[in-house]
């Protein structure tokens, strides 16, 4: 029997664990943190597909590659559209409880380049959570080994084959356990930067595994800015929901700016909402702009007012606004971007394989193609459920074949990689003269890697990250451990970032114009996104 290892318990770990188990793979699952604790549990929004008879397959085909600047795999798309739908009725028999009207029917909510109201969401503002209660429930009652606070120090590797994981647990020496297939879903690295709206957790550890095993990622230039953070107290989500239900953005003279941004105003692309409050934020001192909700409610049963409206609508986001002393609905709360999705990781085929034999990724460490240059509101959670159950039946298969099906590292294209070697001729390794600490990295990577970037800044913060990698550290706690593993994603982020040299999607170079316009498929490969190639981790 086939023994993997899955790192990781958010929605696309625990549906990798439930799908290969079901196939006769024996399933070991290790989680950093108790098993219910994973970004997946923090998903506001709700997750997208195609469950209405009124909408269509290439309509949802057709809003992901525009969100994606036109950077997505056409064929992860597809994929992602098409088998959606199965996994959504999957998750509703395993007792994920959508929201749904008077009548029993599905509610749809509409979201941010969505062409059609195809978002569902559980418990108004928290489907993550309920996502995360059903599929917990349901591995907690299959036959899988879980191994909860053991963090994942690195892969093994055999012959240039993934043979298992070392792990550190909780009150244990570091341990080994060996597989024959080792399954990433630890998720991204919102701790790269000082305001994020990831849990602590997200720290990058599995690309970093990846990038030291020499697996190839990509991508990893394309980081998400929620544009709607709670400016008050910890950072704290508005789901785009609240804008799709009709809240709109004003600047501090009340004035609504994004109708002289975007056609689609506040329900414009993430990374284009997120720029344009950037703006407006540097052009009013640096104060942040304000979410307006107080004239949404009402609906087909009647007048509601907002107050009402929003605490049902929204009991997570209420709950914690008027924990800050805010009242939502009677005036506009102050609202920033923050980090929050890398739409890049490691690169895998269809079926969840990397450019190394035993070793498969899953969910936001993945590199699947499907969101390009920038996600697609409530394509995440869908993603996750969707390439999971295509992995576990490659795992599956897999075993049964005694093989591990294996593309190979690809060459980057020929304009790109003469890009990546001059940014990497241009780069200057020295000792940095800021010591290093986390929040310093945090505040690095805020200021040169992201929502605005230059080459100017990006190469200083090449040579200060270099040189905050040459010091010789023996890490040995989780943190310290945690510490590195942010440092090699910030050294291939800004390597990614600097051999970019064009704006396209989430990456914007202000020095540098804009690639081709959002929508253009990817014909040629010298469009293809940069790599980081077989662990070259410098910047």
């Amino acid at each position: 029997m086939t023994h993997a290892v899955v790192v990781g318990s958010g929605i696309a770990g625990l549906m990798t664990a439930l799908h290969a188990a079901r196939a006769g793979v024996d399933v070991t699952l290790v989680t950093k943190d108790e098993l219910e604790h994973a970004n997946t549990r923090y998903a506001q929004g709700g997750i997208a597909g195609v469950m209405f008879a009124d909408d269509r397959v290439e309509d949802h085909v057709h809003d992901t590659i525009v969100a994606g600047a036109g950077l997505s795999d056409p064929a992860a798309v597809r994929v992602l559209a098409e088998e959606g739908p199965e996994r959504i009725r999957e998750l509703i028999s395993l007792g994920v409880g959508f929201d749904r009207d008077d009548g029993g029917e599905l509610v749809r909510g509409l979201e941010a380049a969505h062409s059609y109201p195809r978002i569902l969401h559980a418990g108004g503002d928290a489907t993550g959570t309920e996502i995360e209660r059903a599929l917990v429930s349901a591995v907690r009652d299959a036959r899988i080994a879980i191994i909860e606070h053991a963090f994942l120090v690195d892969l093994i590797v055999e012959d240039g084959a993934v043979r298992g994981v070392e792990l550190l647990e909780a009150g244990r020496d570091r341990v080994v356990l060996s597989a024959d297939a080792v399954v990433l879903a630890t998720g991204g690295a919102g701790q790269l930067y000082n305001r994020t709206t990831n849990p602590a957790v997200a720290t990058g550890d599995g690309i970093a595994a990846a990038l030291r095993a020499g697996a190839e990622v990509a991508d990893l230039e394309f980081v998400q800015f929620h544009p709607t953070v709670l400016a008050v107290g910890e950072p704290f989500l508005v789901s785009e929901a609240v804008r799709g239900e009709g809240g709109v953005l004003v600047d501090d003279s009340g004035r609504r700016f994004m109708l002289d941004v975007h056609p689609d105003a506040e329900l414009a692309p993430r990374d284009v909402v997120a720029r344009a409050i950037a703006a407006r934020m540097a052009a009013q001192g640096g104060r942040p702009v304000r979410l307006d909700a107080t004239a949404i409610g009402g609906g087909a049963a009647g007048p509601e007012t907002a107050e009402a409206f929003l605490a049902r609508r929204f009991p997570t986001i209420d709950a914690a606004v008027r924990e800050r002393g805010l009242d939502w609905s009677r005036e506009p709360i102050p609202v920033t971007p923050a980090a929050h999705y890398l739409m890049g990781g490691i690169v895998t085929d269809l079926d969840g394989r990397t450019s190394m034999p035993g070793l498969y990724a899953v969910g936001e460490v993945a590199r699947t193609g499907v969101h390009g240059a920038n996600r697609l509101a409530s394509n995440s959670l869908l993603e996750g459920a969707v390439f999971a159950a295509r992995a576990a039946a490659a795992l599956a298969s897999a075993g049964a074949s005694g093989s591990s099906p294996w593309r190979g590292p690809r060459a980057l294209p020929a304009p790109l990689a003469a890009a990546v070697h001059a940014a990497e001729a241009g780069g200057i390794v020295e000792h940095a003269a800021v010591p290093f600490s986390r929040s310093a990295l945090q505040r690095l990577m805020w200021d040169h890697a992201g929502l605005e970037r230059t080459g100017a800044g990006l190469n200083s913060a090449a040579a200060l990250v270099a040189g905050w990698r040459a010091h010789e550290r023996t890490p040995q706690s989780v943190h310290e451990l945690e510490d590195e593993n942010l440092l090699d994603v910030a050294a291939a982020t800004i390597r990614a970032a600097r051999a970019r040299t064009e704006s396209v999607g989430a990456h914007h170079r202000i020095d540098t114009p804009a690639a081709a316009p959002t929508g253009t498929p990817r014909l040629a490969p010298d469009a293809a996104a940069s790599r980081t190639l077989t662990g070259a981790l410098a910047c």
